[in-house]
């Protein structure tokens, strides 16, 4: 059977229309009975099967649950979705959740090697929310390590070999059930071939072996993306991922002030930044600097920005004036950033460990690299008491918003969608003058536990020598942690104290 995409969306608009008068006739007729002292039926009758479908294409039919339209319209609309899509296969086909590779206009800006930097961009006919998401991957700082990086990592260097399309998962995912709030924005995905951090403005020249163009690219994107309905957008929400996430830190402002440039006033530019909130600690082990792992954090952005020609928010420059590299670390941007910034960080980042010199190779760590993790957790949260939208769950891990895990993990019994969902009610309640935060959505969620995954709902770790799962004992053991040491340290009984990590308190 062929798909003939208009008919389909009619239909499926139709299917759509009845199931909600049905669901809201069904709703009102509930509610009455209730008023009547009548009571709910028990049972709730399937829809009939399509008799006049080929066998080969049929899907399974769903029933409807309207108590849904009572309690939570978010799960009745998904169950409309799953009816219109049991009712016309066409509908459900993976075509229209996938985001399509689109190169820029001006194709003088560019990826490292010369090739056309782009996007992956997939519509949402009818929505005014835009979720623009900037790719991670570390960086190279001199032509050494970027030589090597080319030979090794050349996606992240060149769209050569870039996909026509790319499915979006986590908040990038299409699904409700798998992106509660934001499955119906139009998505961007901008592949990161710059390695500057998202910060560079040098094109590639004959005495520049590298374009470092990463700050221009994005601006390029949201240019490009003004002939495709952003320039009708209500909320644009620019959000990334490790560098990604601090190039959210290092762009949100600039976005907005280039809307505005261009006459867009009414788009409200936010910031979601994950996994990008790095600290200029003290390495756990100094090394010299000779490659992206082993150099210390200030060393590299030091010499990046130089590398790069790395540019900054106007704000954190007036700040740092001489001392740019300042603005790439989250604590010392985000109070110069004017935009709303929503930052989700571990407390135990692996990212910052392996450049802090912490190596965690299946080898039980030693007690001083123990307290430098532990300390490590301390300092990441000492630095965001101040933030007010944040979510920090105490694991150990690296990324998140994009991880097919996001709606799993809680802190303090909320998950991250809804920290996000709480988010936006908070920011449509400040712009109507309401400055008070929606009760019950809280929006400031850090753990306060002190060791890497005491946090239960934290993601698998697997012992890297077998690959077999931990659970939060098992991984302590594994990471040379001393029950009887550190129960004598926290006063109380050594069984206590596993009863408490087996329970996640």
């Amino acid at each position: 059977m062929k798909c003939r995409r208009p008919q389909r969306s009619v239909r499926v608009m139709r299917v759509i229309h009845w199931a909600v008068m049905l669901g809201l006739i069904q709703s009102g007729a509930l509610g009455a009975r209730k008023f009547r002292g009548g009571r709910n039926p028990q049972q709730r009758r399937a829809l009939p099967p399509a008799h006049n479908r080929d066998r080969a294409e049929t899907t399974e039919s769903f029933s409807l649950d309207f108590t849904a339209v009572e309690e939570n319209m978010d799960n009745f609309m998904t169950q409309v979705k799953n009816l219109a899509q049991s009712l016309y296969p066409c509908s459900a086909q993976k075509l229209d959740y996938d985001m399509k590779l689109h190169f820029l206009e001006n194709t003088s800006v560019t990826c490292n090697d010369g090739t056309p930097a782009g996007y992956y961009l997939k519509e949402s006919k009818g929505s005014r929310r835009w979720l623009i998401f900037l790719e991670g991957g570390w960086y190279c700082f001199n032509k050494e390590n970027c030589d090597s990086r080319y030979e090794t990592m050349r996606r992240l260097m060149s769209s050569s070999k870039w996909p026509q399309t790319k499915t979006g998962t986590g908040i990038l995912s299409s699904l409700p059930e798998e992106n509660p709030h934001w499955w119906n924005a139009n998505m961007v995905f901008i592949p990161y071939c710059s390695s500057d951090v998202w910060s560079g403005a040098t094109p590639k020249t004959d005495k520049n072996d590298y374009a470092f163009m990463g700050s221009l690219i994005i601006k390029e994107v949201v240019k490009d993306l003004l002939t495709k309905g952003l320039d009708n957008a209500k909320i644009l929400l620019l959000a990334g991922s490790s560098a990604g996430g601090t190039g959210v830190l290092l762009n949100v402002d600039p976005v907005s002030e280039l809307l505005e440039e261009l006459g867009h006033t009414n788009i409200q530019v936010r910031g979601l930044s994950d996994s990008g909130w790095f600290l200029d600690n003290k390495q756990y082990r100094c090394t010299d600097c000779v490659d992206t792992i082993n150099c210390a954090p200030t060393e590299v952005i030091k010499r990046g920005i130089k590398y790069w020609g790395g540019v900054v928010p106007e704000r954190c420059r007036q700040a740092y004036e001489g001392k740019e590299w300042n603005c790439f670390f989250g604590y010392k941007v985000y109070p110069t950033i004017k935009r709303p910034v929503f930052i989700v960080q571990w407390l135990f980042d692996e990212a910052q460990l392996t450049v802090d010199n912490i190596h965690l190779t299946g080898q039980p760590v030693q007690e001083g690299q123990w307290r430098y993790i532990q300390n490590l957790g301390t300092e990441l949260r000492n630095t965001l008491k101040d933030v007010p939208a944040m979510f920090a769950p105490a694991c150990l891990s690296h990324e998140f918003i994009t991880r097919n895990f996001w709606t799993d993990v809680q802190v303090k019994g909320t998950s991250l969608p809804r920290a996000l969902h709480c988010w936006d009610r908070s920011l449509q309640e400040n712009s109507r003058n309401n400055k008070s935060p929606p009760k019950g959505c809280p929006v400031h969620l850090i753990d306060s536990c002190p060791w890497p995954h005491c946090n239960p709902t934290c993601p698998t770790i697997r012992d890297q020598s077998t690959g077999q799962e931990m659970n939060v004992i098992q991984f302590l053991m594994h990471m040379g942690f001393d029950v009887q040491k550190m129960a004598h340290q926290q006063g109380m009984d050594p069984s206590k104290l596993l009863g408490m990590l087996s329970s996640g308190s």
